[in-house]
């Protein structure tokens, strides 16, 4: 995957980064907006655990010097985290990441999830606990709620993972929709 290198390479590339996180968000009409900070809606603090963490992971690419800035932006988004039900490594993690819905969801350390990905909610993207190696997931997939990607496998751009669907086994098809437990392809796109 492309991600292989630094992701941020400075504060105003972060700041970016942060804003395609939150696009579902920020084409909100501003009265709309302010009501969900009012409110305190769940997207509100979603968004917060978002930016915590992409500080922390820019930090993190900073090197030990930066330390005490990891570690700040670390506690905060897990002390969010705890409340929400997150737990999501900073590493690995392209731009342009949408959580719909706060409730478990799990993100390995090892996992690569590419740009403009859409958790719905109570996902897991971890191990098979055999062995370390996590998943790498594609481009604009699009991940139901309650879905699950176990183990060392490629899922391919602009594919759809299915509610309840539990992927074992990599998928090199784009645009492919996923379902069932193990998941299996059950329409090709183009």
């Amino acid at each position: 995957m492309e991600n292989q290198g630094k992701t941020f390479e400075n504060k105003k590339a972060v700041k970016k980064a942060i804003q395609e996180d939150n696009t579902h968000i920020n084409s909100l009409p501003q009265t709309e907006r302010f009501w969900l900070y009012l409110i305190q809606d769940h997207r509100i603090v979603i968004k917060r655990y978002m930016k915590h963490l992409r500080y922390e992971q820019y930090y993190r690419e900073k090197g030990t010097r930066f330390i005490v800035l990891q570690a700040y932006h670390a506690r905060r988004k897990n002390r969010i985290g705890n409340r929400i039900g997150f737990f999501i490594e900073s590493k690995g993690l392209d731009r342009g990441i949408t959580i719909w819905h706060h409730g478990t969801v799990i993100i390995n350390g090892a996992a690569h999830i590419g740009s403009g990905t859409v958790f719905h909610g109570d996902n897991c993207v971890g191990t098979n606990g055999k062995d370390n190696k996590a998943p790498t997931i594609g481009k604009n997939v699009d991940i139901g709620f309650g879905a699950s990607v176990i183990g060392d496998v490629v899922i391919a751009d602009n594919c759809k993972i299915g509610a309840g669907a539990v992927v074992v086994h990599s998928c090199d098809i784009p645009g492919a929709t996923l379902v069932g437990v193990p998941a299996r392809v059950v329409n090709k796109e183009g």
